[in-house]
């Protein structure tokens, strides 16, 4: 089996890093293989809202010049994934926020019941403001989130700083240990337990 984390700091080796490292030894503990992804200090640009994906082959993204739809379908491909970003005026980072809404929009079909979580990192306040946000994108897409004692935000400023923080650092190994445990169950359910049944989806913008 195989996680795939999206790091979406600028700073490769910060706080953000470092908590996903946390989260991927316990994963890696257990037998689940990760792969680590850099986002955060690449130039990529915001959805155009065109719809392009909705129609195209493999349902890739009109912009090819970024890695979104190499990210896009590693995950699409690995069994879980999870979403981890620093602490932007209480929000996600700008580069995270345009890498989401694009592999989302494009690939939640492809997400349904795959297993995923989400880290924030922040110095003082907003952090779970960075979880809501990261975990709309998970509901929305119909995953299913592992359990941990307290939101999964963790604190620091200077490099390296959240791995002092010893509440948050428990606070990521039980969600990871969570997650490898949850991928193994949906795993070995697969050959016994049918997925719910779908429905065709209902769309409406209560406009009469």
């Amino acid at each position: 089996m195989k996680v795939i984390a999206i790091n979406g700091s600028p700073r490769a080796d910060g706080n953000t890093a470092a908590a996903l490292k946390v989260m991927s030894d316990e994963l890696e503990k257990a037998g689940i293989d990760v792969e680590i992804i850099h986002v955060g200090s690449e130039q990529i640009h915001g959805c155009k809202a065109c719809s392009y994906c909705r129609t195209s082959e493999n349902n890739q993204c009109v912009i090819k010049d970024d890695s979104v739809n190499e990210i896009a379908l590693k995950m699409r491909e690995a069994d879980g994934f999870i979403l981890a970003s620093p602490t932007y005026y209480a929000g996600i980072s700008g580069t995270m926020k345009c890498f989401l809404d694009r592999v989302f929009y494009s690939s939640s079909r492809y997400f349904k019941y795959k297993v995923a979580t989400s880290a924030a990192v922040v110095r003082r306040a907003g952090g779970v403001d960075v979880t809501h946000q990261l975990n709309n994108f998970l509901t929305l897409a119909e995953t299913i989130t592992p359990p941990s004692q307290y939101w999964m935000v963790g604190y620091g400023a200077a490099k390296g700083e959240v791995l002092k923080d010893d509440e948050g650092i428990q606070t990521l190994r039980k969600n990871a240990r969570a997650m490898a445990w949850l991928l193994k169950v949906v795993d070995a359910g697969k050959c016994s337990v049918p997925f719910p049944e779908e429905e065709q989806r209902v769309m409406m913008n209560f406009i009469r």
